[in-house]
């Protein structure tokens, strides 16, 4: 192989290290997103659109924080604000 192709190949290999990286924290997001969402519905009922929506577009360190607050939040209200 030249040193070309070895350039090459350690810069796909790079890319796809970054790539399954990236993709597991969009899947760690979206199974967080997920769960506040579940256990919104389970606990207050349907979720409304705005706040589905909320949900979807919100941080890591949000949806931790909604997770954590759903058991005592005693209204919707309560744990969107």
């Amino acid at each position: 192989m030249t040193g070309a192709e070895q350039l090459i190949e350690r810069g796909r290999q790079e890319g796809l290290q970054e790539g399954r990286q990236e993709g597991r924290q969009e899947g760690e997001h979206v199974a967080l997103a997920g769960a506040v969402l579940r256990l919104t519905d389970a606990r207050f009922g349907t979720v409304p659109p705005e706040i589905a929506a909320r949900v979807s577009s919100a941080s890591r360190t949000e949806l931790e924080r909604w997770l954590d607050a759903i058991l005592t939040a005693e209204r919707l209200n309560d744990l969107f604000g």
